[in-house]
């Protein structure tokens, strides 16, 4: 496996998408930490709407890479970076919409 495609490789590319949309991003040993500075997170200790994207083998489909939530639900493929960005932009802007409404 390349360094673009291993598992760290696919987050730090998810991330370079993600910190150009203003998201905050950090890749740590224990995954992508992704921050959405505009969204309020759930309480004191999580200031901001946030989340730790993982990258593994899922094996219902082949064993290939995909991302996860923190919570082990699939995102995408991991070699479908817009499909993923797209789907953490929703995932992290949810509160937000859904105060709104309110």
């Amino acid at each position: 496996m390349t360094e673009r495609t291993s598992p760290e490789g696919r987050l730090a590319a998810l991330g370079a998408h993600l910190g150009a949309h203003g998201f905050h991003v950090e890749l740590t040993a224990r995954g992508l930490k992704v921050c959405n500075p505009h969204v309020a997170g759930c309480c004191q200790e999580v200031v901001q709407a946030s989340d730790t994207v993982t990258c593994r083998a899922r094996p219902e489909v082949g064993g290939t890479l995909w991302f996860y939530t923190s919570w082990g639900e699939p995102i995408a493929a991991a070699d479908r970076i817009i499909d993923a960005k797209v789907a953490i932009l929703g995932n992290l802007a949810e509160r937000h919409r859904a105060e709104e409404h309110r």
